[in-house]
């Protein structure tokens, strides 16, 4: 389906760009570390010439990498996800290959795996070439999430599938080599739009929001904010168990979830950037393009806690910040236990003019800003460790910089504990500000 060419998420710093390309030996300012021998690779939505999408969630997968090694960046290429999708078959839910396979792109098991969280992963190469559908040997028979949480101790891929109708929610474990080894209908949960989930060392939590199936919504993603639904928030032992949900007093909805862990009195803690209504419309405006959208496509969203507590029943809610953010990261090592530092994007309001990335100490609750000059925007911070580091900040956060005033992008490594900038390398293009990436280390590579 065609629709106008003035869509928010396909112009400005999300204009598609039109071909593939490689580009080999890239300038690079200042000094790479040595130690970041490995691929950066980021995904995102980039409609095929010609189409406009109905929703920025339902454009064609397209993901771009920057090889780095010995100090040098080797190469950059983008390669659309050549599934069914991009030649035109459309998505109708029953079809799970159908998938525009553009929201992440993880490394487990040793395949490479594109996400969206209503199909089955799509496998590409170490050059981003389109191997095909992964179906875990037959054993995931229903969609999995973009956002699967790896273990950092054991291996394991925690990972589920959400669906309108029963079962509204399985929860799956694959083993570090890449087998599933546990698949498991979770009670209780509802047809709530669930993008993300997390893990504790001891639990695994789930999260229905007040965005519910429904047949009203026309923008192609068929879910609506509905005041009669509470945020509930369902705690399960990863040990086995029945699944506890807890009611949330005030309705909030969430994206993507910063961490989560358990703290010394057993309660289990969660933290993430949350939508109140006024913020979830706001900011779908952008994501549909209907009259009335905003200037960047997180309106509102501001960094929460919320405070478990299996002795009594109970959930307590507390605000972290005040500034509009997306998009969190931390350093991997840290998923599930109690941590210090998370990164986000920080979007313009909340005194804010133009777009920062952001360092959050969740124990002092200060932050520190890094402004990108006007007409910039920077992607998702992603952590890679520093060689030797023994801080949790020791080490790099990758982020990909939209330039609109250059026309063109560079691959900025910033020092995770100060945000200042280490190095740039210089993309033989523009890149469309995109979704969500990884650092895969050569070190994660099989031998």
């Amino acid at each position: 389906m065609t629709m106008p060419l003035d869509k928010p998420y396909i112009s400005g710093h999300f204009t598609p760009v039109t071909d593939e390309i490689t580009g080999r030996e890239l300038k690079v300012r200042g000094t790479l570390p040595p130690e970041l021998n490995g691929r950066y690779f980021r995904n995102g939505h980039n409609p095929k010439p010609g189409i406009t999408p109905t929703h920025w969630f339902r454009g064609e997968g397209m993901i771009h990498g920057v090889r780095l090694t010995g100090g040098r960046a080797e190469w950059y290429r983008n390669r659309w996800v050549r599934t069914p999708f991009l030649d035109g078959v459309p998505f109708t839910g029953t079809e799970l290959e159908v998938s525009a396979a553009a929201t992440n792109i993880i490394f487990h098991g040793g395949r490479y795996l594109a996400l969206q969280e209503a199909n089955l992963p799509w496998e590409v190469s170490a050059d981003l070439d389109t191997i095909g559908v992964h179906d875990f040997g037959g054993k995931l028979t229903s969609a999995m999430t973009a956002h699967p949480k790896e273990d950092p101790e054991t291996g394991e891929l925690h990972f589920f599938s959400y669906s309108p109708f029963p079962p509204y929610l399985t929860y799956y474990v694959a083993d570090a080599s890449g087998n599933i080894v546990k698949s498991e209908v979770i009670d209780g949960s509802g047809p709530s739009l669930m993008h993300d989930f997390a893990i504790t060392r001891e639990h695994v939590v789930f999260i229905n929001s007040p965005v519910v199936f429904d047949h009203a919504e026309q923008s192609g993603i068929p879910y609506r904010w509905h005041d009669d639904v509470p945020l509930r928030i369902g705690v399960m032992p990863r040990a086995g168990g029945r699944t506890t949900w807890f009611e949330v007093a005030d309705q909030a909805a969430l994206l993507h979830v910063t961490n989560a862990y358990t703290d010394a009195q057993g309660r289990i803690v969660l933290e993430a950037p949350c939508f109140d209504r006024s913020a979830w419309e706001s900011s779908w405006k952008w994501w549909v393009g209907t009259p009335g959208y905003g200037t960047s496509p997180a309106t509102g969203s501001t960094f929460y806690r919320w405070i478990m507590d299996p002795a009594t029943g109970k959930v307590t809610t507390e605000s972290l910040n005040d500034l509009v953010t997306e998009f969190p990261s931390i350093n991997d090592a840290h998923t599930g236990s109690a941590y210090r530092y998370s990164y986000a994007i920080a979007f313009p309001g909340a005194g804010l003019s133009g777009y920062h990335t952001v360092k959050f100490d969740t124990r002092t609750g200060q932050e520190k800003l890094l402004a990108h000059s006007e007409g910039r925007m920077p992607g998702e911070a992603v952590f890679a460790p520093a060689e030797g580091g023994t801080a949790e900040d020791d080490g790099y956060l990758l982020t990909i910089v939209s330039d609109l005033t250059a026309d063109a992008s560079e691959l900025l490594v910033l020092d995770a504990s100060d945000l200042s900038t280490v190095a740039a390398v210089e993309l033989p293009r523009r890149v469309p500000a995109g979704i969500h990436g990884h650092w895969i280390p050569d070190s994660e590579l099989p031998a």
